[in-house]
């Protein structure tokens, strides 16, 4: 593959040169990689998440207790009866014919056991207007939500016969069923629009149908390869279907814009009079490079997800790590292998209309125009750039974090989000009690019965609930469960400070006294509360490991303390600014009719991480590939100053190109019905944006020009790091004769 006797150092170079001599080899390995992939992972098959692994605290506690008992606790049900109008009460004789058809109807289903009257349990509104049936669904809690369709089309039969009445139903069954339903719809219209949108980018990019397919196909393969090892790992790591998502949206992005960038270098030499085995070996020498160099950046930053501790994010973390890798490794190899084999068929089906994008060295006239403004006014491009980031990251200062209720994620667009608003009207909190699990060695000894006692009378007496507060007995297993109703209801802030004084108040002065008793309190506004403050503990640690290990890549990469110091900056500034935009938005409520998301108050608790390492990996996609480019412009001997101009604006195409594509598939996560998954794509969005817009075009060349020769800086006490620096220049790759016997690196 040389040229004379020039000798291409880098793994990138290597892995292109030996893909391009064994093309055929290279591609069949990749297919047969995908294929063994998922046949395996099929076979495997996938292991979900524990609900006791998902949470740390008192949640995760009190799942243990449950789960080492052997306890199935099963899906609890119910069914909202209530009067239209409020001419009707619970004592009168239609509203009692409703109650009873409604025990009918759901024991008639056989998918139910211990359907209780709210005439039995006095679970009746103070009013009278509104009553309760109560049921538990049949088999394991966890699949229920499957099931419980001939459940709730029982209830409405019932609803039919009682106009006069509203009966709806409501419970972790039907809940399961709507949040499921709606996941999955959600993720198959991602799944379906992302790819065609990546596609029609690509076509206008390259022009070429060819051209366009080939980094679609490499992410599509890598996400089905991906898909099968994420089986496989969750043997040892489970996983869920956030990892999933996830999976899809980063593999999407990342695969797309390595294959987007090994190939326009590969035109770009192509059309600048080189031949088409010099031209890969270039571009697998420079952009081959850029991209490694990335997609290890991006697997180290998922790398930090592992140690919050907490199931999802591990799961998250390490889907997104496997599939950057794979995409990265496709694209080092199978890539070169599939150009070597197309040659000039790469340009086949040209879109009529559609100029040929060759990638030449003309660059953009609009960054063109940007760069000349900027460098010659580098202080001023710093200071509006900066504080105009400063500002839309200002917001982010009062972020307020929690898990989002079902009306906060879902808005009124579903009708159980009305059942459980009407639920938590008429019974605060009862449709989200918190549950105590207590564990004794005698759960019916006099001492516990008399503690629990007490725990029940003074859960009222104290303020934290109004009750009714119910107790059940585990005998055989010596645990107790007890549901309180949280004052507050579905107000996230006032259910915690009621659940507060269950834990800091009530506990210690009634089961806390008795020797060998374990009481964790869970529920859903525990499971939030818990959630949060292990989240908050991993923050300091996550943000340490990925920042320090980027920077530390940033250095070997460039060997210059300068690049790695800016780089580090740069992100921070785009994540911040990405904070803002969520708070603005999803928060204080600007422009939140835009994207659908009124109402919704509050960031879910953990996407600020999330995108935090997302973002800081992703954007080194952009800031290594133009960075390198000026570094290479620089080794030919051009000014700081020319080769900024020259890095910037050369990279202009691919960069946006790149960025359009990732912010086209990130925004239809923002058009999705579920307020995390639209949270995500607007924050996701938003920063790509920001990145390859304000910092790339305007931050970056105005750090740098400010900087000059300080750019290449590494001070003498860090001379003895690896050199991981760019292979080789472009002349050093395509040598003219009397470079021929020469090996030489240059350096700055």
């Amino acid at each position: 593959m040389a040229n004379g006797n020039t000798r291409v150092r880098g793994l990138a170079a290597r892995a292109g040169g030996w893909s391009a001599r064994h093309r055929w080899a290279a591609v069949g390995i990749w297919v047969l990689f995908v294929v063994l992939a998922m046949g395996i992972g099929s076979a495997a098959g996938t292991v979900e998440v524990k609900e006791s692994d998902q949470l740390g605290g008192e949640t995760h506690t009190a799942a243990k207790i449950v789960e080492d008992a052997g306890i199935e606790e099963p899906a609890g049900e119910t069914v909202l009866l209530q009067a239209k109008d409020g001419s009707l009460k619970a004592t009168d004789a239609e509203f009692r014919s409703a109650v009873a058809a409604v025990v009918k109807a759901v024991e008639g289903t056989g998918k139910v056991t211990d359907v209780t009257s709210p005439y039995d349990t006095d679970t009746i509104s103070k009013d009278g207007r509104s009553a309760l049936v109560q049921f538990d669904m049949r088999g394991e809690s966890e699949t229920a939500g499957e099931r419980v369709e001939p459940v709730l089309e029982a209830v409405e039969g019932v609803q039919k016969d009682h106009s006069s009445l509203r009966i709806e139903e409501i419970g972790g069954a039907s809940m399961m069923k709507t949040f499921d339903d709606a996941f999955g719809d959600d993720f198959q219209q991602a799944e379906l629009s992302a790819v065609p949108v990546a596609l029609g980018i690509l076509l206008i990019a390259f022009g070429a149908l060819v051209a366009a397919l080939l980094p679609v196909a490499l992410a599509v393969t890598a996400i089905m390869a991906t898909t099968g090892l994420m089986a496989i790992v969750s043997h040892f790591q489970p996983m869920d279907d956030t990892a999933s998502s996830v999976m899809l949206l980063v593999g999407l992005a990342v695969g797309v814009d390595y294959c987007l960038f090994y190939l326009r270098r590969e035109r770009e030499e192509r059309a600048a009079g080189r031949d088409a085995e010099t031209a890969l070996r270039i571009a697998a020498a420079t952009s081959g490079r850029a991209v490694i160099v990335s997609g290890v950046t991006v697997c180290v930053a998922m790398a930090g997800m592992l140690f919050t501790g907490l199931a999802t994010f591990e799961a998250m973390g390490l889907a997104s790590l496997m599939v950057v890798a794979v995409a990265m490794v496709g694209s080092v190899t199978v890539l070169p292998a599939l150009l070597s084999l197309l040659g000039e068929r790469v340009e086949k089906g040209r879109i009529p209309f559609l100029r040929r994008r060759t990638g030449g060295n003309n660059g953009s006239r609009f960054w063109s125009a940007v760069l000349k403004g900027v460098l010659a006014k580098p202080v001023l491009s710093v200071v509006v750039a900066a504080g105009a980031l400063l500002a839309v990251a200002a917001p982010a200062v009062g972020m307020k974090t929690q898990n989002l209720t079902l009306d906060q994620e879902f808005g009124d667009s579903l009708p159980i989000v009305q059942t459980y608003n009407r639920v938590n009207e008429a019974f605060p909190g009862g449709s989200e009690p918190a549950t105590v699990v207590v564990k004794a060695d005698d759960i019916n000894s006099s001492e516990v019965k008399d503690a629990l006692a007490r725990f029940k009378e003074q859960a009222v007496s104290t303020g934290a609930s109004r009750g009714p507060v119910e107790i059940k007995l585990h005998d055989a297993q010596n645990v107790a469960f007890v549901y309180v109703p949280l004052v507050g209801g579905s107000d996230q802030d006032k259910a915690g400070a009621s659940l507060d004084k269950l834990r800091d108040e009530v506990r210690p002065a009634t089961l806390g006294k008795v020797d060998g008793v374990q009481a964790p309190i869970t529920g859903q506004v525990a499971g939030n509360q818990d959630f949060n403050d292990q989240l908050v503990g991993s923050v300091v640690p996550v943000f340490a490991f990925v920042v320090v290990f980027a920077f530390l890549l940033m250095l070997l990469s460039f060997r210059s303390l300068t690049v790695a110091i800016t780089s580090i900056v740069l992100n921070l500034l785009s994540v911040g600014a990405a904070y803002g935009i969520l708070v603005a938005v999803f928060q204080h409520g600007w422009g939140a009719s835009l994207v659908g998301a009124e109402g919704v108050g509050a960031i879910v608790t953990w996407l600020p991480l999330f995108l935090f390492v997302i973002l800081f990996g992703l954007s080194m996609d952009y800031h290594v590939f133009v960075v390198s480019r000026i570094r290479e412009a620089r080794l030919r001997g051009r000014t700081t100053n020319e080769a900024i101009q020259h890095g910037v604006v050369t990279t202009a195409g691919v960069v946006t190109s790149a960025a359009v594509i990732m912010v086209a598939v990130f925004a239809i996560f923002g058009t999705l019905s579920m307020q995390s998954m639209k949270q995500m794509g607007v924050g996701l969005a938003a920063a790509v944006l920001i990145d390859a817009t304000i910092i790339r075009g305007v931050l970056l060349p105005a750090v740098m020009a400010l900087l000059g020769e300080r750019n290449w800086y590494l001070p003498t006490w860090l001379r003895w790091l690896p050199d991981m620096t760019h292979d080789e220049s472009s002349e050093a790759i395509a040598p003219t004769a009397a470079q021929d016997d020469k090996d030489e690196r240059l350096t700055v």
